[in-house]
């Protein structure tokens, strides 16, 4: 899985479950940062999400849902 890949099915998620648009969300999930596996074995990205305190309460649960199932991606 790609970083774009795993962006856009957070994005997706993200307006499924709280509502709002892709464009809003994307400015409060911010950048996925990725690492190298050999570093980073178990999960390999990191966001750091920077909207509002319940905007980042809602990313925080769903990024512990997709580390689990997606621990690795690739940058592109």
């Amino acid at each position: 899985m790609t970083v774009v890949e795993l962006q856009d099915l957070l994005l997706t998620a993200l307006v499924r479950q709280a509502g709002g648009s892709k464009r809003d969300w994307r400015a409060a999930l911010g950048k996925i940062r990725v690492y190298s596996p050999e570093t980073h074995p178990h999960c390999n990205w990191m966001v750091a999400p920077s909207g509002s305190n319940g905007e980042n309460a809602i990313i925080e649960r769903l990024l512990d849902d997709f580390r689990g199932r997606h621990p690795l991606v690739t940058a592109d």
